[in-house]
Order: structure tokens, then sequence, then C-alpha cells
């Protein structure tokens, strides 16, 4: 694949001081204080790399260094690669978004809405219209994670493990229980941060014929060289793989807790994690390792729209849908969520087929343009593309959850600040 192309920030329109503040920020505020064991931050700027450092421990307890070649878990940044994998097979006509889910799981056609009881003894009414594909991609099946922690429905899936940090089971398994536990809400009528993205996994191996990581494979990884990126981290990469920690008092993930110890606990120690081993269930909503190179890769093919070094994933307007807001009425994600948690919660953001999109700034109250998209990851894993200003961000570092700090907003605000000479 063609290598990125290091230059200065000046030399893309952004300044070194304004980058180097950031570092700064990152290192006093989460490394010294204890809050992050390390950090990686890639930022590219019209087809130049301007920005890459690495800080303090991949690995605290055995004192290894955060790395260029690091493997970090990206957990839901896993989504974007699902939902383009998706879209490749739209493209080929093999599915259209506005078709039935049940048309692919026919266990799933009378699924009710939730009205009472608990699990498995709930009491439903039908939905007012069935689950579309474009509802998996957008978030408005009535589909759900367990940690959401609102009522019975979320406690179902807590019950049968759908959804978990830690996968088990198999996706045939997953769209079984499903089939036995009701929706939230009618599709179509909010937004609800979900499992959505693993049964577009499933999915994608239902149509193309072939299991879902062998087709993200053959159709993605490979041909654009992403050779770090995988559903497990095999033995002869295992020394990069990094830690897992939690800022959670119980040092497990919940990110809905109110306070954080401003300490880590180790939560997924790199030589024993379950991520050693192919895993049982594969989760196109949150199961792949990646390298910021690696995932740096994939932000290039997409910011030019949808080909890299002669490499073409989607079609320039098929990415221009995807990175479209979606949601019914034009609405934001404020406007339509009923998430107690997701990956984006700001005023003025929509959301696409696969990515939060930026529709009004100034209604984030955070410099930006519209038409960025974005997401993060459960271990506090982030990037943005700015198609308007030829700008990517890829942030990792391995802590959960992603609530626990404001960090997104911070490097947003201060990614931008670094720009002196803009596009718009």
């Amino acid at each position: 694949m063609l290598a990125p192309t290091p230059a200065s920030p000046e030399q893309a329109g952004m300044s070194k001081a304004a980058l180097d503040r950031l570092e700064d920020h990152l290192k006093q505020r989460y490394i010294d204080a204890g809050r992050f064991p390390g950090t990686q931050l890639l930022i590219y700027r019209r087809d130049k790399v301007v920005h890459s450092t690495s800080q303090g421990f991949a690995d605290v307890e055995r004192k290894v260094p955060v790395k260029d070649d690091t493997i970090f878990r990206i957990y839901s940044m896993t989504k974007p690669l699902t939902s383009v994998a998706f879209m490749m097979l739209v493209e080929e006509g093999r599915v259209a978004i506005d078709e039935p889910v049940h048309k692919y799981i026919p266990q799933w056609k009378n699924l009710g809405v939730f009205v009472a009881g608990t699990h498995p003894a709930f009491l439903t009414r039908p939905p007012s219209r069935p689950m579309l594909i474009v509802d998996l991609l957008r978030h408005t099946s009535g589909l759900t994670y367990g940690f959401q922690q609102r009522g019975n429905v979320d406690a179902a899936y807590r019950e049968n493990k759908i959804g978990e940090v830690i996968k088990a089971g198999t996706l045939q398994g997953m769209v079984d229980d499903l089939a036995k536990i009701p929706l939230e809400f009618s599709p179509g009528e909010a937004w609800n941060y979900s499992v959505a993205t693993d049964v577009l996994g499933y999915l994608i191996g239902v149509i193309s014929g072939k299991p879902f990581e062998q087709f993200l494979k053959e159709r993605i990884l490979d041909p654009l060289g992403m050779n770090d990126t995988d559903f497990f981290v095999p033995k002869d990469k295992a020394h990069r793989f990094a830690a897992c920690y939690s800022a959670d008092p119980d040092g497990g993930f919940n990110p809905l807790a109110a306070d954080r110890k401003g300490t880590l606990t180790l939560q997924d120690d790199p030589t024993t994690s379950s991520f050693l081993e192919p895993p049982s269930f594969i989760s196109g909503g949150g199961g792949l390792c990646s390298t910021v190179a690696d995932y740096l890769t994939f932000c290039r093919a997409l910011l030019n729209g949808g080909e890299l070094g002669g490499v073409r994933l989607l079609g320039p307007k098929t990415l221009k849908l995807m990175t479209s807001n979606h949601l019914p009425g034009g609405l934001d994600l404020p406007g339509m969520s009923r998430s107690l948690f997701s990956e984006a919660s700001y005023n003025g953001i929509g959301f696409g087929l696969g990515f939060a999109v930026t529709m009004n700034p100034a209604q984030t109250l955070i410099a930006g343009s519209p038409g960025e998209y974005n997401w993060g990851g459960a271990a506090t894993t982030s990037f943005f593309i700015d198609p308007a200003e030829e700008l990517i961000m890829i942030f990792m570092t391995q802590v959960l959850p992603s609530s626990a700090y404001p960090l997104r907003r911070e490097l947003r605000t201060m990614v931008y600040a670094a720009i002196t000479d803009s596009n718009l």
C-alpha cells in the first residue's frame, strides 16, 4: 500500500506549536496524572502525516512503551469497517438497505416491541413497521446493549451475555437469542446504540455466502495491506499487544458509573487475554484489534472517496450516502436518542450509515466542519475524518470506559485549533 508521506505541520497548514501543546496536555492531564497508561496520536492533513507521536506505556506492569506498531483493542471502531463491508454488498446489488431484516433472518419476522414483563415472559405489541436494514446501519432498529441498564430488555441482554465487552457464544447464537427478546421500541422511532452492527456482520455472512471474518479479510484488510488488523492477535505479534485498563472503581466496564478513581486497574492482561486466540463470536460491532498505521490506511481510503493505491472499497457516491445524516426528520442524536451511553452525544451531530456525522458545528459548541464523520471505541480510542479540511485524526489508548473523561471533546478542540490555513 502507498505509504503516507510525512511533512511538517506548517507544510499542511497546521501549527507545530499547537500540536506540541496537545501532546503536553495528554502527558500532564492524563499520563502523568495516572489516568492513561500511554497514548498514540496521529494527524493527517492534505495527503501528509503531519503529527505522529507515542507517549507512556502500552503495558504499565512490564514497562513496555507505546510504539508505532503497538496493537490496540479498537472495539467499536470496528463498526465503520463492518458498515463499509456491508455497503460493498449493496453496491453489488446483492442487498438493498430498505429491505426488511427478516428477509435474511426469518426467525425475526414476528419480533414484538416491549410492553411489560421480564425474560422470558414478555408482553409485547406489534411494531409499527418491520425492522429495515437501514435501521441496523443507523441504530434505529429497536435493539440495544445490555450495559444501557434502562429496563427489562437490557436486563435480558445481560442475562444472555449479548453484546458484552468479553465476547461469548457465536453470531448465530446471538441472532437466535435476539429472536426471543422484544425490541425496545418500534424501528425508526428512536436512536439507540446497540448490537445492530454485530447483526450486520451476521448478514454479511448470510448474503456473501462466506464467514464474515473471511469477507472482511478478503475484501478490505488484505487488499489495503491492513496486516495487523484482525479479531485476534497471533502469537508472533503478542509482544506488541497493549494491556487494557479500567477507570472504574470495580475495575470493570461500566460506561454509566458516576465516580472514577483517577487511577488505573488492569482489566485485560496482554499475556493472558482472550484476544490471543481466534474468538467463537466474531463481532462486527466491537471485535477487532488494530494499529494506528492500519486504521490510517482505512481512513485514507475513505477520505479519498473510497479508494487508495488502486484498491477501491466503495464509490464516492455511496460514501457520501453513508456520511449523510439518516436520522428520521433530519433530527440530531439528542433529538432522537434513548441511549444512556453512546460514543457520541453532542447537539448538532446526526448519524449516517455507520458513522456519527457533524451537521451543525455551532450547535456542537466545538470547532469542526459540516460533514465531518467519526466514531470511537470502548477503550477510549477514537477517530474523525473531515473531508472539507482534508483531515484525519486517530487516537489510541486502552482505558475502559470511553466515557470516563471528556477527552474526545478536548482532542477535537485542540486539533482544530492547530489549523492555520482552513479550506473553508
